[in-house]
């Protein structure tokens, strides 16, 4: 067995704490860095269903396409170029490829590594032949491809769908009601110790197991409250960051009425085996793959933002 195996995949974590009032903050712009989110964890204390308005933004995040066995020069497509990628909002990554055995694609509205709004990629230019013809004769790339648009959902993308085998999907919600969770305290606890937390709550693993039990380690880090009863909501699927960022304005209109407790937590999760990790940075997964973020929102409007990705992976902004 090699000698690096039985050691623990190492990461990168930032912590920043500031202000919503703070004309200054930079959660927006950090939350649009992780293009690619696949599933997104709500945590409400106290709570034991959703407000009508919290829930309708929870279910209405946007639809994405799976399309069967696409080309990867497809994206050179006059007519998808000029009205999808052009205009913006279009993403799109390749589906059930590993990025240590894999060709992946990942398309952003700033595109990898292949600016298709240079003007050097001009349609019938030199440079936009030169890649066309690479793709079509000797780089055949083919792969299931994920693709979403935002705002306007598939109206630009049908000329494309029509071509290939493709289906619609509706990101899953789920909720689950806890009862009787003990609880650290969100704003003096180690980062460590309250991701660790959050992240056993979110994959219902038991916190209450003695430290020497086989199955469990875990414990709810001191000092600890118990909670009457908490609501966990999740979202999987292709999820974009403007349905990110219309969450958490939600998130801060339910955080401004009178509750037991006061704040909520937010966590996003990206895809693994996504290239990139944050904004057009090169995402490495090796033994660890940490792609991820969470936001910890307060009644007084301050936060704490936790930022997490692997040891070989470009430093989150």
């Amino acid at each position: 067995m090699s000698v690096d195996l039985d050691r623990t995949p190492r990461n990168l974590l930032l912590c920043e704490r500031s202000s919503l009032l703070d004309q200054k903050n930079r959660l927006s712009a950090q939350v649009q860095q992780l293009h690619f989110g696949y599933k997104v964890s709500v945590l409400l204390p106290e709570c034991s269903s959703a407000p009508s308005h919290l829930d309708s933004v929870l279910n209405s995040f946007s639809s994405f396409y799976l399309i069967r066995k696409l080309p990867i020069y497809e994206l050179l497509d006059s007519d998808f170029l000029q009205k999808a990628v052009y205009p913006g909002g279009v993403y799109g990554l390749s589906y059930r490829t590993r990025i240590d055995e894999d060709n992946c694609v990942a398309l952003m509205p700033n595109v990898v590594s292949v600016d298709l709004t240079d003007s050097s990629m001009a349609t019938g230019g030199r440079g936009y032949m030169r890649l066309l013809t690479g793709l079509k004769s000797r780089l055949r790339l083919q792969t299931d491809f994920l693709l979403s648009h935002h705002p306007g959902g598939g109206a630009c993308l049908q000329p494309l769908l029509s071509r290939y085998d493709w289906s619609e999907h509706t990101p899953e919600v789920s909720h689950c009601h806890l009862t009787h969770l003990s609880c650290p305290a969100p704003r003096s606890c180690d980062p460590h110790g309250l991701l660790e937390w959050l992240g056993a709550v979110d994959a219902d693993v038991s916190r209450e197991d003695p430290s020497s039990s086989f199955l469990s380690s875990l414990t709810c880090p001191d000092p600890k409250t118990r909670l009457g009863g908490a609501l966990r909501v999740s979202v999987c699927g292709l999820l974009l960051p403007p349905d990110v960022q219309r969450l958490i304005q939600e998130l801060r209109r339910y955080l401004e009425q009178p509750l037991l407790e006061s704040w909520v937590s937010l966590t996003v999760h990206g895809f693994v085996d996504s290239p990139v990790s944050w904004g057009d940075g090169k995402h490495g997964v090796l033994r660890g793959g940490d792609n991820f973020y969470n936001l910890l929102l307060f009644q007084d409007h301050t936060y704490q933002l936790h930022l997490a990705t692997g040891a070989h992976d470009t430093c989150p902004p």
